[in-house]
């Protein structure tokens, strides 16, 4: 039958490696405290809402995103834990590191999950690729005790489903001759690059899984879906298309900024100091990479997560919160209403360009912005030095002021483990690259 024959004959033109952590966080925090192994376990007690949940924790329906309340309510003896960002960022550099011992072609997508490229080197450790790939899991598991799914194949694409087939601790090779039966299983919701709005469409086609949608002819996805449409079909049929890029990301569309802070708040003065922290935060991360926004983006999210927001294009391009202050401060107005309670702001930064040296337009005071210029990169030095916002705008002081904001040294809610327990010598902006290990866990 059509629908059983291979799409390809070539077992491994091409292998691709996707390395996937399993309940990442959660994963770390139970390494580092055997004590929570199999327990229902959360992280982003901070947040006020669910950021990383233990399979435990997912029997129950506990899912990211949810609030601590309803968490609680789904999950009788939920522990709750602060997001420790430090150490998590340790042990992915230490993931990381590990798949580079068997190969230097690696893509770290994110904190949490990388691709790899396997390719030619099977006479190098006299093994096949899938053996490769096993040995890239045991070894990870091994020496960090944190689960972790992988998936081998001919292409990005087909090794991300590879490592979700079986999570957690899953692992799936499949060569060419055999991707038909991976995409057979498929729903086209599974498909990387593929939402809700995609597969609906999709589906007025007569396509149900991803293999209804690669058996189509090619210009059917070109028509239907475009460029991107057909990227994702011939990476599906096995051909290399997105590329393993192993250079750190230095270039943005954009840059987004977000905070949920606990508890919510209808307090105007607080509320603003919170985008106005976000914005601080967009353009310290602008100004390391060199960008320029064109165009500013405000929305505040109330208590029940319902979303409002609003824009505006910049006179000139701008890497500095001085530049946008009152245009922040406009939006915001726009968004905020008093009687509703907020529970997050975000900001983004738009339409950015390479950042040229400072230029005026007409009825502006060039002296003015060469100031502005001159003082964020005095901000940044400071900042580098004793840590970020140790330097911030005057309307941050809300922050701190306000008996909203439940601080314990410095930070909301319980202080992480880390950080409550500093080695000799440490201070609260400066940490040695080790995560803490501690005989029983602070609750």
């Amino acid at each position: 039958m059509a629908m059983t024959q291979p799409l390809t004959l070539h077992s491994w033109p091409k292998a691709i490696l996707h390395v996937d952590a399993d309940a990442f966080f959660v994963s770390v925090e139970q390494t580092l405290h055997p004590e929570l192994k199999g327990k229902p376990v959360i992280t982003g007690a901070e947040r006020g809402i669910v950021a990383a949940a233990s399979y435990e924790a997912k029997a129950f329906g506990v899912k990211r995103g949810v609030s601590l309340t309803e968490a609680a309510h789904l999950c009788p003896g939920l522990i709750m834990l602060p997001s420790d960002y430090e150490t998590y960022s340790l042990f992915s550099k230490r993931m990381f590191n590990i798949v580079r011992r068997f190969t230097p072609e690696i893509e770290e997508y994110s904190i949490d999950e990388a691709f790899a490229d396997l390719t030619g080197l099977r006479r190098v450790h006299h093994a096949a690729y899938q053996d490769i790939a096993k040995e890239i899991q045991q070894t990870i598991i091994r020496e960090l005790d944190v689960g972790v799914s992988v998936g081998v194949s001919l292409s990005k694409s087909l090794a991300k489903l590879c490592s979700k087939f079986r999570k957690p601790r899953g692992f799936a090779a499949v060569p060419g001759h055999t991707i038909h039966l991976l995409l057979e299983r498929t729903p086209l919701l599974n498909v990387w690059g593929f939402g809700p709005n995609t597969t609906a469409l999709l589906a007025k086609h007569g396509c149900r899984t991803a293999l209804d949608f690669v058996r189509k002819p090619r210009y059917f996805a070109e028509e239907v879906l475009g460029k991107v449409g057909v990227e994702i079909w011939s990476e599906l049929r096995g051909e290399y298309v997105y590329r393993i890029n192993t250079a750190p990301k230095t270039d943005y569309a954009s840059i987004s900024k977000s905070k949920t802070f606990a508890p919510p708040s209808s307090n105007q003065r607080y509320v603003f100091a919170q985008a106005l922290r976000n914005l601080e935060s967009a353009f310290i991360k602008a100004r390391r990479y060199a960008l320029a926004a064109n165009r500013l983006v405000v929305y505040l999210r109330e208590q029940n997560f319902a979303s409002h927001g609003c824009e505006a294009t910049l006179n000139r391009p701008t890497n500095s919160p001085l530049d946008c202050t009152n245009v922040l401060r406009g939006l915001f107005e726009q968004c905020f209403h008093p009687d509703r309670t907020y529970r997050a702001t975000g900001i983004v930064l738009a339409d950015l360009q390479p950042a040229l040296p400072a230029q005026c337009d007409l009825f502006e005071d060039p002296l003015r912005a060469i100031k502005t210029a001159t003082v964020a990169k005095a901000i940044d030095e400071v900042n580098a030095q004793f840590g970020k916002h140790t330097v911030f705008l005057g309307e941050g002081l809300h922050l701190g002021r306000t008996s909203e904001d439940r601080l314990i040294g410095g930070r909301r809610g319980t202080p992480t483990v880390r950080r409550a327990h500093p080695l000799p010598g440490e201070t609260a902006r400066q940490h040695l690259a080790l995560p803490l290990h501690t005989p029983k866990m602070v609750h």
